[in-house]
């Protein structure tokens, strides 16, 4: 995929008047085709199944590197729907919603009050907020670990911490893929931790200053849950004794990929409209609305933001839905919630 480079600055103006996002071209209609369904797998061989993940996961990483505007969003709204699969997976019924509503109506603070979903939610935007440097510290890992519904002591964060240290230093791809799963396995998590492991594991590998959510929303990850007692040291050998595995999940990351990709260019149209109707906005704090809008997923009407009122806010989300920039999310008429 070519993308043409930026045109603007890393720091951007509050609010500029004219839309600062390029055009991204198209993924190749050869990528796609090249990239395997659960129907197709098992007739690739696993070369070809690793050259579509590979330049899929370089179409990606031109998108990332271009830090626009709105990265903020769609990062979020990547961990939102790799939340709800995640409570899904879990046995909950909570979707994305309803996911949204228990992160967002809860008080500043009042985390507590999520319930277990919300907390799911939680861990995938600390993976899609937190600098990636930092996803992998002890402190952090525990606190992740919570979020996903585990309590693990201190000897099982450190060896956790330490397997994963190993997978980044020296796997390659394939390895850096299944060593995270083969360790959640190992220490009992789910599939859904592994799949956060390794797409943190993926941002140190590339040098993004944050992860994108990318496996958490991939339903079937392909790993079975047996055992092992050495993770590090299993790795190569359990790649060439299971190469169906292997391409399994290989392929689960190009459809990721490519799904995060789509998804960039429909917030980028969205986020254009947003700057294109900035200039028009008179409201006293439109300029930190409007940032806040390219950075998260989504605002309640009541969002604490300073200079402007509460009612003030209610008038300038109107307004902003009248001028087609931004969505009403909920569909309801109290307790409202808007977003690109």
């Amino acid at each position: 995929m070519i993308l043409r480079p930026k045109s603007f600055p890393r720091h951007y103006p509050t609010l500029p008047g004219a839309p600062s996002t390029v055009a991204l071209a198209p993924v190749p209609a050869w990528l796609r085709r090249a990239v395997p369904d659960a129907k197709s797998l098992a007739s690739k061989d696993i070369e070809d199944v690793a050259l579509a993940a590979g330049a899929a996961i370089g179409a990606l990483d031109q998108v990332v590197r271009r830090e626009e505007k709105w990265a903020g969003v769609w990062r979020q709204r990547l961990a939102l729907t790799a939340a709800a699969v995640t409570a899904r997976q879990a046995g909950r019924v909570e979707d994305e919603s309803a996911l949204r509503d228990a992160v967002l109506l809860t008080r500043p603070g009042d985390f507590l009050s999520v319930g277990p979903a919300g907390s799911m939610l939680l861990a995938w935007r600390r993976l899609a907020a937190r600098p990636a440097e930092e996803l992998l510290t002890l402190k952090n890992l525990a606190v992740v670990l919570k979020e996903f519904g585990y309590g693990p002591d201190d000897e099982v964060v450190s060896d956790l911490a330490d397997d994963l240290r190993q997978f980044a230093a020296g796997a390659g791809m394939v390895a850096m893929l299944t060593g995270p799963l083969m360790a959640t396995d190992r220490y009992g998590f789910g599939r859904s931790v592994g799949a956060w492991f390794a797409d943190t594991l993926l941002a140190q590998c590339l040098g993004w200053a944050y992860a994108v959510p990318l496996l958490g929303a991939e339903a079937l990850l392909g790993i079975s849950a047996r055992p092992r007692r050495s993770v590090a040291s299993s790795v190569a050998t359990r790649i060439e004794s299971d190469l169906e595995r292997a391409k399994s999940l290989l392929a689960a990351q190009a459809r990721a990929a490519l799904r995060a990709i789509d998804l960039s260019a429909e917030l980028g149209r969205r986020a254009d409209r947003l700057l294109a109707v900035a200039p028009k906005l008179r409201a006293k704090g439109s300029a930190l609305v409007v940032n806040r809008l390219l950075s998260n997923d989504a605002l309640v009407a009541s969002e604490e933001i300073a200079g402007i009122s509460d009612r003030g806010l209610r008038r300038l989300f109107d307004r902003l839905v009248e001028l087609g920039a931004v969505r009403e999310l909920s569909g309801r008429a109290t307790f409202r919630i808007y977003g690109l």
